[in-house]
Formats: C-alpha cells, structure tokens, sequence
C-alpha cells in the first residue's frame, strides 16, 4: 500500500486559468500567489486584455502551477469586448484546472449567485477541467455568516473541486489554495526551476505606461487606451524607452495630456519608477499621444491595439 506522506510529496505541476468577471481580483490575487507584481490591476474594467502567464513553484512539496490570467468574462459590448472575450476563452485551452473568481457580496447585495458570473459559468460548462471556486475579498464582508449563502447559491449552478474564501489584498488562505489546485494536478515538473513567464520584458513595460495612464485619467477615457512601445534601447546602466499611448478621441487625448501637460507628466513619471523596478535599472520614458478614432468598434484595430498575441 502506498504511503499517503509519500504520495503528497511528489513532484506535480500543471497549467491553471484564473477566470472570473472585471474587478473580482484575479490580478491582484496571481500577483499575491508570484509575491511579486507580474500583471497590472487597476479598478477599471478591461485593465486585464491579453492572457498573460506566470509560474508559481514551491520546493515541499515539490510544485509548479502554470497560472494564466484572463480577460474579465462579462457579455461583449463592441469589437474590443468580443476580442477580450475571445482571449478570455483562449486562455482556458488546455489547462488541467480552473480558479473561478468571484468576491464576496457588498452589504446592500444578496448572497446569491451575482448575474454577471453567468457568463463564466456558461463559458465552463462545456469543460470536464476540475473548477476550484474562490470567492475573494472576504476581508470585507462584515456578517461572515453570510458567506454560507452564498457558497450553497454557486453549488446549485455546478459541483466544484473546492471553495475557497480568500483575500487577495491580505494573503488570507493563499496556501490552502495552492493546496487545493496542487491536489488537481498531474505527477512530474515541467519548467526550469528559474521560469516565470513566457512573455518578454517589452510587453510588461508597455503594461506599466498603459496602467499609469489609466490610473491618472477619468470617465470613458480608461477603456479606451492603449500603449505602443516605438523604441526600447537598452544600455549598461539605462533603458531607453519611447512609447505611444492611443485614445478614440481628441477630446481624450486632451485629457490625456492635461493643462500644460501636467498629467502625461505624472503618468510618464509613475510608469518609469515601475518599469525601474521591473527592469532594475535607470529608465529614459518618453511619450506620446495620438487619436486613433473608434479604434475599440474596429475589430482588426481593436485586436492589434489591444492584444498582444501570446507566443507559439
């Protein structure tokens, strides 16, 4: 008979989706599982555009979990919502499990299965992939009782490997769930030991400027930007970097640029000590703004301005 202590000892890794609707956390929570900023989040809608993929190991027991976070799942609105849902659903492709994120409900909400979740639930239901459901942001529900509703309101819509309450913010019960997805996976490791992304160091920075300007501007104009990088020159002790940020309309990029240039100003200062800290050198940030209009009711511009295409 074989020993269990042994059995939960060895090697496992595989590929896991983390999928949910816009704002319940998802970057948040895979950049509190990396213990490092990988991927931006912001509380605006659409932040999250192209699958993006990092590797979380552990050495006991020995592990490795290919996370990849998606696009919110909500129903497409224009050419640019039916190319993020479109990456969404690519980025549950030949995964071994899935971490469906939710967030516990707010005060004035029910403990019930919230409308917007539907689409993630019809997107899964298709799949035989083990589905570990995590409801976040628990930390701000003041009647914990209610979390018991709401956990018997998704087990009526699907069976679920495990439901976990966590708090990305906080780092409440992240190891019990990396237990749960560990349990979901198959025998052996399949990436070097010092692996945490396929994606280039370019797509990160451009990640950067485009969360820098969406952080600092307002109203319609978030959703409607994007980030082209024109130049990346590294040197010893600096990286030169010159990039184009794309809005729909010139009253936007107005806003964009902002009286005397005080908020292009402000975003290209808070994207270079993000970038600095990524690239762990000096950085050189120089920007642009140009108006591309209705870019996101285009669907070729849409995809080439919005997704950057995963590798292979």
């Amino acid at each position: 008979m074989a020993d269990p202590n042994n059995q939960a000892k060895e090697p496992r890794s595989g590929r896991c989706a983390i999928v949910g609707r816009p704002n319940v956390g998802k970057s948040t929570l895979l950049n509190a599982i990396l213990g490092q900023k990988l991927v931006i989040a912001t509380p605006r809608p659409g932040t999250t555009r192209s699958c993006v993929l990092g590797v979380y190991a552990s050495a006991d027991p020995p592990t490795q979990i290919a996370f990849v976070d998606t696009p919110g799942f909500e129903r497409p609105k224009g050419a640019l919502g039916h190319v993020l849902i479109d990456s969404a659903k690519r980025g549950l492709l030949d995964c071994d499990t899935v971490v469906f994120v939710t967030e516990a409900p707010k005060p004035s909400a029910p403990a019930a299965v919230h409308e917007k979740d539907l689409a993630v639930l019809e997107a899964l239901e298709t799949s035989n992939t083990p589905v570990v459901l995590v409801i976040n942001k628990v930390d701000k529900l003041k009647q914990k009782e209610r979390l018991f509703g709401l956990i018997e309101a998704y087990q009526e819509k699907r069976a679920f490997e495990a439901i976990v309450p966590t708090s990305a913010t906080r780092g409440t019960n992240l190891d019990a769930l990396l237990d749960e997805i560990r349990g979901t996976l198959p025998e052996g490791l399949i990436y070097d030991p010092d692996f945490l992304t396929d994606r280039p160091e370019r797509f990160f920075v451009s990640e950067l400027v485009r969360e820098a300007a969406m952080l600092n501007t307002r109203q319609e104009v978030p959703y409607g930007i994007a980030c082209e990088l024109d130049s990346y020159q590294e040197e010893e002790d600096l990286v030169r970097i010159e990039g184009t940020l794309v809005v729909e309309k010139p009253s936007h990029k107005a806003i964009v640029i902002g009286t005397r240039g005080e908020t292009i100003k402000k975003i290209s200062t808070e994207a270079r000590e993000q970038i600095e800290a990524l690239v762990g050198r000096k950085v050189y940030l120089r920007l642009w703004v140009k108006v591309v209009p209705g870019w996101t009711r285009d669907p070729v511009k849409a995809r080439q301005l919005a997704i950057k295409e995963e590798p292979g």
